[in-house]
């Protein structure tokens, strides 16, 4: 009683502060790291043997036998190992390795086995050696680590002892936390009887699906040293973390155990216990000892010849019944789930272009987009499946400019909006790898705080010739993003730390444009809803134009118009819209809805009100004309001398556009400098190269594949 007294409030501290930590980490504030290898976690819940071991050597052996290079990380339980050591073959220091670590390496012969106190610096020892495949031993509560795949053992003998968290019970965690369970199997089931064992099938699957609940037993598998014959009276003893499944499994294989004792889980044996031991034997009666293949490990100096009796050591294995539908299970989990966010019109343009590289680059893996703004029409368009819900506002998702739009869109529902995003993180999260983010700070946030992963950023959103990104942007860039990739080389340096230029992920969007230049004058009404708007002063621009001798006109239309709306607008200033065409007298403007990479073939000019699509034409060298308002006047500090600001009237607009396409020194310097401020593609293609090579996507794949097969 006393006891209870004083252990109870120490659970319950432990309670709050796993409750805290993980809070903290499903929003990322605390960071989790994802190795460089495929990882499969074998753990548990509670202290004490669930069989991990032999389970993580029958996983091991499995991968093995599809032709995967395998390797298995510990942390080395009672061993002083303060570097990566790697055992292979069982050659190795118990005193530096631990007990478990060499009794894995002996029974598998063949399998790398990294010892680290910090896993993932041993799956990084373990790649070196060309592994392809790491299970990570008592892994489940090494929240710092990313899994690929969570399996969690439960003991149907003594499952989750008086439900009470250490130190008042046996529970590492609450059993809510099941809940990270890709797949619970529930051990030694045919020892417990059928009503047990179905309370403990009962309770996991309040947490775990029942499709991934699966039951193993121990089965004999030979002998290791010495073979009694049925019958044979055996003196038992071990330091497991479960003595008496070991007494019972001598008796389930015909020997009858005439005595038996136990120390604590990883003892040491020294030869004072071996005379100890010798005694309590042949005071039993028996005709053998018996201990585990664990034991064994821990009898550094110790030969078989010291004890008074013949020591018998059996062999075990796990068997998981329905083998081949938790295999299929196994694999399936192990599929590569790669998501890409982007928040914007321009961005999802971006990010649909690299969610398509990924599918090439991988394609076995499920390339997915969670496009917080809109409807997602550039990734359906590529053929991209979506992972969150439609999410439309009145200002189309950019209201940093008005106020006024803010608060239109939060009386349209925007805070129910980010609610629901935030959950299809939580709904996602268990599943995927580090999330990409194409966009702004905000996207970083939102993705952070939903999924609890650092991602990693392409921040098309900010750049220095734009103000750059404030000192509170630099810091959480730098603290909360695993590697970032920038607009431009001065905007890299500005930010520090883990932010490299590789390419503008802007001029991606044209990576695979062939464009030559003509004397097509290009119309960009924009995408949203001004634009219906803004065309009328574009169609007055073309009138006048045409009356100087222009007659080559292509306008762009997005995809978000209303074009209801939109062609109502262009009635209404006397033009006819036919099929592809608007027409009025004899002026006809064609109508395209290609992306900027085809519709810039042949352009001499861009007379835009446009954002991406602008920059994009001024990367190609197009001289660009647009009005002046407050978001063209923040694109100028962007594009610079490349782009005109002009009064937001058709007089304008044309006559500005006339002038340039006059001079050839100003449109020659406007082209040049287009290119120089938006420089050349190349972020797409250096962020795949980065999984690939840190994050190891592509061995991800190669190993689903193999799992897969046959």
């Amino acid at each position: 009683m006393i006891f209870d007294v004083i252990l109870t409030p120490l659970s319950w501290v432990m309670g709050m502060f796993t409750a805290c930590t993980d809070f903290m980490r499903t929003r990322g504030m605390i960071n989790t790291d994802e190795p460089s290898l495929p990882v499969i976690s074998v753990g548990n819940l509670t202290y004490g043997g669930t069989n991990k071991t032999p389970f993580t050597i029958m996983l091991a052996e499995f991968a093995a036998s599809k032709g995967i290079k395998t390797g298995i990380v510990t942390r080395g339980y009672m061993g002083k190992a303060q570097e990566v050591t790697t055992i292979i073959n069982g050659e190795g220091d118990r005193d530096i390795t631990g007990d478990e670590a060499l009794m894995i390496s002996r029974k598998l012969p063949n399998i790398p086995v990294a010892v680290s106190k910090k896993r993932i610096d041993g799956i990084n020892a373990l790649r070196d050696l060309g592994v392809e495949l790491v299970i990570a031993d008592d892994a489940f509560q090494h929240k710092a680590m990313y899994r690929d795949c969570d399996i969690v053992l439960v003991d149907a003998l003594c499952p989750f002892g008086n439900g009470r968290l250490s130190p008042a019970g046996i529970m590492r965690e609450n059993i809510s936390a099941l809940r990270r369970a890709h797949i619970a199997v529930i051990t030694k089931s045919s020892m417990a009887t059928a009503g047990n064992l179905l309370k403990v099938y009962d309770a996991v699957r309040k947490f775990v699906r029942p499709e991934n609940i699966f039951m193993s037993d121990i089965i004999a598998d030979g002998w290791l040293i010495n073979t009694p014959v049925e019958g044979s009276k055996v003196f038992a003893f071990s330091a497991t973390g479960s003595p008496e499944t070991f007494t019972r499994s001598l008796e389930e294989r015909g020997c009858i155990v005439s005595g038996s004792t136990s120390f604590r889980d990883h003892h040491r044996y020294t030869h004072s216990d071996v005379v100890r031991l010798n005694c309590f034997a042949e005071m039993s009666g028996a005709s053998f000892m018996a201990c585990t293949e664990k034991d064994l490990a821990n009898m550094p100096g110790i030969s078989p010849e010291e004890f008074s009796l013949p020591l018998a050591v059996p062999k075990v294995k796990v068997i998981v019944k329905e083998f081949g539908k938790f295999s299929a299970t196994v694999a399936e989990i192990m599929k590569p789930q790669i998501v890409i966010a982007s928040n914007g019109y321009g961005e999802d343009a971006i990010a649909s272009v690299l969610a398509v590289k990924m599918k090439k680059e991988y394609p076995l893996a499920d390339v997915s987009a969670f496009p917080l703004v809109g409807s997602g029409q550039a990734f359906r368009k590529a053929g991209i499946n979506l992972r969150s819900a439609k999410s439309v506002t009145p200002s189309a998702g950019i209201f940093k400019y008005s106020l006024r739009e803010l608060w239109s869109d939060i009386k349209a529902g925007l805070l129910h909006q980010v609610s629901e995003q935030l959950n299809d993180w939580r709904n996602i999260s268990r599943g995927i790898l580090t999330p990409v983010c194409v966009g702004d700070v905000y996207l970083l946030l939102n993705t952070l705080w939903g999924s609890g992963r650092k991602p990693l950023f392409v921040a098309t959103a900010k750049t220095v010739y734009i103000s750059g990104h404030w000192r509170t942007e630099r810091a959480l860039i730098r603290s909360f993003t695993l590697k970032t990739w920038t607009r431009d080389e001065p905007t890299a340096f500005q930010i520090s730390g883990n932010a490299s230029y590789s390419g503008s992920p802007i001029m991606d969007l044209l990576s695979d444009a062939q464009t030559q230049r003509g004397n097509v004058i290009l119309l960009l009404p924009g995408s949203r809803k001004s634009a219906s708007r803004d065309v009328k002063i574009l169609l007055g621009a073309v009138e006048i134009l045409s009356s100087k001798g222009h007659h080559d006109f292509r306008m762009v239309l997005a995809p978000t118009l209303d074009f209801e709306a939109f062609f109502t607008s262009c009635k209404a200033e006397g033009w006819t819209h036919n099929d592809n065409v608007l027409t009025k007298n004899n002026v006809t403007i064609s109508l395209t809805h290609d992306e900027i990479a085809r519709a810039s073939d042949g352009v001499k000019i861009l007379l835009g009100m446009g954002g991406t699509a602008n920059q994009l034409c001024a990367g190609l060298g197009v001289p660009v004309i647009a009005p002046d308002n407050k978001g063209k006047r923040v694109q100028k500090k962007l594009l610079g001398d490349s782009e005109i600001l002009t009064h937001n009237s058709a007089g304008a607009i044309a006559e500005c556009a006339l002038r340039v396409l006059a001079d050839e020194n100003l449109y020659g310097f406007m082209s040049q400098t287009g290119r120089e401020r938006m420089g050349m593609p190349g972020a797409c293609d250096d962020v795949i190269r980065f999984t690939n090579d840190a994050l190891g996507w592509g061995i991800r794949e190669k190993v689903y594949a193999k799992l897969s097969a046959g």
